[in-house]
């Protein structure tokens, strides 16, 4: 059951035409992921899904209400986390929890959710005292503090440092677990690859491929290849016979042997019976990276 439905979706800033014809669907209870570079039209497209911007084209539907025209009812199912938050510098946590609870009907227990960021040592601290990674906690905390059916995550972790990054993604399924749908925009391929049952990847504007993080690798290239250092002499030929085997090179001491399948245990089961060791052995397979690379022609981060 789709939660959030996006049909050619088209919005327009004077002659530039920021999102052009995006359409997607989203599914009850997954994290969605939308991928893409800076200036690709992702925070535009989650705006118009939010109804924080109107849209020139096409229809977005959440929780089956229109953003622009439910604006008020959609405030009250929809929790949103924006690309940059930021709160009065003497407002302390807990004043701005308070604040927050008291524009929603249903709201959460904003304590219990403070709990569960490890936030209650900050209630009394004031925003401009708090971390990189306490003011995206908080950012998270006042999204959900309103118990929304889907929750908007912005760029969450851009400018944490890799502990706080991962902290955050622990967070995110926490979220899920707890049956809230989560749209989230990034352009980290790590991010996207742990996180993510579906991707949509948007370029200059336009949904260039939509599918789950290893659909996205497959369509690229599915193939493997194994680098190791032989212990002794091989026969290549006796390596191209395996059917999972598409090539065998020599790159000066190491063997590359590329095909796909269980390629890995196919070759080491031939080296063992050939009394032969793979030293330095590597497996290399397409990563996200990769596909986004051969999908955009553009290299985003990772």
């Amino acid at each position: 059951m789709a939660i959030i439905e996006v049909n050619n979706l088209v919005k327009r800033y004077g002659d530039f035409t920021a999102v052009n014809g995006v359409s997607f669907a989203v599914e009850q209870g997954e994290i969605f992921g939308i991928l893409g570079p800076n200036g690709a039209g992702k925070t535009t497209t989650v705006e118009c899904v939010e109804g924080l911007r109107g849209r020139d084209g096409g229809s977005v539907e959440v929780c089956g209400l229109d953003p622009h025209r439910d604006t008020a009812e959609l405030r009250q199912l929809l929790g949103v986390q924006l690309q940059k938050s930021e709160l009065p510098d003497k407002l302390k946590v807990g004043e701005a929890m308070q604040l927050y609870s008291s524009f929603y009907r249903d709201p959460a227990d904003w304590r219990e959710l403070i709990g569960t960021l490890n936030l209650t040592g900050k209630l009394d601290s004031p925003f401009r005292s708090l971390s990189g990674g306490q003011k995206q906690r908080l950012s998270i905390a006042l999204a959900l503090v309103g118990n929304p059916e889907v929750a908007v995550l912005d760029e969450l972790t851009t400018g944490l440092d890799p502990q706080a990054r991962r902290d955050a993604w622990d967070l995110i399924e926490r979220i899920r677990d707890r049956g809230v749908t989560i749209l989230m925009v990034t352009h980290f391929m790590a991010e996207a690859e742990r996180l993510c049952d579906r991707l949509a990847v948007i370029d200059s504007g336009r949904l260039v491929a939509l599918d789950t993080p290893a659909g996205l690798v497959s369509r690229v290239d599915d193939q493997q290849r194994i680098r190791f250092r032989p212990s002794a002499p091989i026969d290549h030929a006796v390596l191209r016979a395996l059917p999972e085997v598409g090539s065998v090179e020599q790159a000066g001491s190491q063997l590359v042997v590329t095909g796909t399948g269980n390629l890995l245990l196919a070759v080491t089961t031939v080296l063992a019976r050939n009394q032969v060791v793979a030293g330095d052995l590597r497996v290399e397979q397409t990563t996200l990276d990769d596909a986004f690379v051969a999908l955009t022609g553009r290299r985003t981060e990772t």
